[in-house]
């Protein structure tokens, strides 16, 4: 107990911590390693420590003393025994399952509990193992054996029950590939930094031992988790499926792949609507597999799994995984499976499932850490708030709430707030973001600028966005294509004029498209516009829970009306810092 401490522990499994207090942000790294933010408002935030944060704490190294010494380092007050009982009893469930090759039998698998729980198996799997009586074989009361297809359906089970299994089962080695990463020196050379090396080895280190081979690596936009791909590539020396959101970042992964290692280009595919390539090393979108006719056709391309005897299966931007390939994924469970994402942040509540047929987080680097050390670019966040016009204000009350977040997201005095943010920042690349297609060709329109849209061919984008990286095109308008892996290292502005309701993965992406550390060592800036007092400002707050954990603060800036005129100053800002 600490008096003087930053948070107060709650017995619902809720941390208070007091935004004011000088250990806050020591107290918010110490947070974000076993609890997640749930609610940022002036004063307190509040995190909720859940059983899937205590067991990606767990898979980390972690154990309950060390949370336990933290919390109460933290406190002001003792801790409720039911929370030290409960951080206990879920952190010791990792592990307390475990899956193992059975001896003798290569087709089957091994379930064993630990002796700690007898009979805890037995109480688990009783109405399955009666379902199933023919294809179980009960070794004895803590152990049974199962077909190996079963092993994510089964992983996916118990986690559901509640607890995680500890799969040291193994990998098959799949079908060798020579190829060495591509070092090189001077203007444009590259190495493996530190923390990429680190991330490599959390995901491949141990697998002798059974804890390697499959997981989720977390890192920020901008931070080379393509690199940490590679090099796991290299690592393992195997045939490798990669799948990613879409076809611009299919084509940078060849790309980088073709400038980054020793591979033959024609030992690289491309499996898009495009391009039909089945290759050593096949890059394929989530998209095309999940592609079918017609509703209740099978998905065709999902064969994809099954075409190449694959020893690794690499999935950026793994939070996005649609419910079809978590499907899949849990058939093909004896292949190795990396993970890559900036935040394990899902808004449909599946992080489970990636945790149980991904595998647990292995690595993760606050995205503070690296912009401290200089890997990714500073940013100055800010929450611009304009009021609706007069004329809008009627139809905005009596709208549906649906309808209500889409008056406000489409304000049209957006459009000047822009004109101002232009003109602030003119000569950097900015990137004007938003959600609906009718409101992003209008403000194209307006300002005679680009806009790249789901509709804007392939070929077209990748000479937009060349011209934009080459400066030629200083301001690009880009709808929610351009939330996932767009390469545009030189965009140092992001105005975000409306979203996906209060989405925190979309947040977070959409910051990290100005992530890259600038040339010239600039602060990169980031500009959310919303209409005060409306639903959309409510969502803007959810929205930025992901970020605040990260320890990004966003600026409130307020409208100044001029006498004799309805618009916004933004010079000076009426700026207040805040959290939230």
């Amino acid at each position: 107990m600490n008096q003087n401490g930053a948070c107060i522990v709650q017995r619902d499994f809720t941390v208070l911590l007091e935004t004011d207090h000088p250990g806050f942000e020591s107290a918010r790294d110490c947070l974000g390693r076993f609890a997640e933010l749930i609610k940022s408002p002036a004063g307190f935030h509040t995190y909720r420590i859940t059983p899937l944060s205590l067991w990606n704490a767990a898979a980390g190294g972690s154990r309950p003393e060390d949370i336990l010494g933290m919390l109460r380092s933290m406190s002001r007050w003792e801790l409720p025994l039911s929370l030290e009982l409960e951080i206990g009893e879920q952190m010791s469930r990792y592990g307390l399952l475990r899956l193992d090759r059975a001896p003798d039998e290569h087709d089957r698998l091994l379930l064993s509990s630990s002796s700690a729980r007898p009979g805890l198996l037995l109480k688990l799997l009783g109405d399955k193992k009666r379902a199933f009586q023919l294809r179980f074989k009960e070794d004895s009361p803590d152990s049974l054996t199962f077909p190996a297809k079963w092993r994510g359906a089964m992983k996916q089970e118990l986690i559901r029950m509640g607890y995680p299994v500890l799969d040291q089962a193994g990998y098959h080695p799949g079908q060798a590939l020579p190829l060495q990463l591509a070092f090189s020196s001077g203007a444009g050379g590259f190495m493996l930094r530190p923390y990429q090396q680190a991330a490599v080895e959390a995901f491949a280190g141990s697998e002798g031992e059974g804890g390697g081979g499959s997981g989720v690596i977390v890192l920020p936009c901008g931070a080379g988790k393509t690199i940490v791909g590679l090099a796991a590539m290299e690592r393992l020396q195997c045939e490798t499926l990669i799948l990613t959101s879409n076809v611009t970042s299919v084509r940078q992964w060849i790309h980088e792949i073709g400038a980054k290692t020793t591979l033959p280009r024609e030992s690289v595919g491309e499996y898009t609507g495009l391009n039909k390539q089945i290759t050593p090393v096949t890059v394929s979108t989530y998209q095309i597999l999940t592609h079918r006719d017609r509703a209740g056709n099978d998905f065709k391309h999902m064969r994809l799994f099954g075409e190449r005897d694959w020893g690794l299966i690499i999935y950026d931007e793994v939070h996005l995984l649609p419910a079809p390939v978590f499907r899949a994924t849990a058939e093909i469970q004896a292949t190795r499976r990396l993970g890559l994402t900036a935040t394990l942040v899902r808004e449909d509540g599946c992080e489970q499932d990636v945790f149980s047929l991904i595998g647990p987080k292995r690595y993760e680097l606050p995205w503070k850490a690296l912009e401290e050390q200089g890997f990714i670019a500073e940013v100055d966040c800010s929450e611009v708030r304009i009021p609706l016009p007069d004329s809008l204000k009627d139809s905005y009350l009596k709208a549906a709430s649906r309808e209500k977040h889409r008056i406000a997201a489409e304000n049209p005095r957006k459009l000047e707030v822009i004109r101002r943010l232009l003109a602030r920042h003119e000569g950097s690349g900015i990137l004007i973001i938003g959600q609906y297609l009718e409101q992003l060709r209008l403000i194209a329109e307006e300002l005679g600028v680009p806009l790249i849209a789901g509709n804007t061919p392939q070929e077209e984008r990748v000479q937009l966005f060349r011209q934009f990286r080459q400066g030629e095109i200083p301001v690009l308008v880009v709808s929610k294509v351009a939330n996932f892996a767009v390469d545009l290292p030189d965009a140092s502005v992001a105005i975000q004029i409306s979203g996906s309701f209060g989405s925190r993965q979309e947040e977070a992406q959409r910051l990290g498209r100005i992530l890259r550390p600038k040339a010239d060592g600039r602060t990169a800036h980031f500009y959310t516009i919303v209409s005060e007092a409306t639903s959309e400002q409510d969502f803007a707050r959810k929205r930025q829970l992901f970020l605040i954990e990260q320890g990004y603060q966003y600026g409130i800036v307020l409208e100044q009306e001029e006498t004799g005129h309805d618009r916004v100053s933004l010079s000076p800002f009426r700026r207040t810092s805040v959290h939230a």
